[in-house]
């Protein structure tokens, strides 16, 4: 996902930030709980298209990223 692009969108339900998730090719918006899909490179900025985020993902957002092991 380029970072610019990214930098400019935001969530159409709270107008709040977005955050990449490569591993699932999503944008995910934790305000709203919703996980915007993106297919063919383009982000789907549809409510109707969102998945909702479980509280498990909404928590793993808010960890922050263990560093591996040596």
């Amino acid at each position: 996902m380029d970072k610019r692009l990214l930098s400019l969108l935001v969530c159409p339900v709270t107008r709040g930030p977005l955050v990449y998730d490569a591993e699932h090719n999503e944008l995910l918006c934790r305000a709203a709980r919703l996980a915007y899909p993106i297919r063919d490179g383009i982000p789907i900025m549809l409510e109707a298209e969102a998945r909702t985020l479980s509280d498990d993902e909404l928590e793993a957002m808010r960890a922050p990223a263990t560093p591996p092991g040596p």
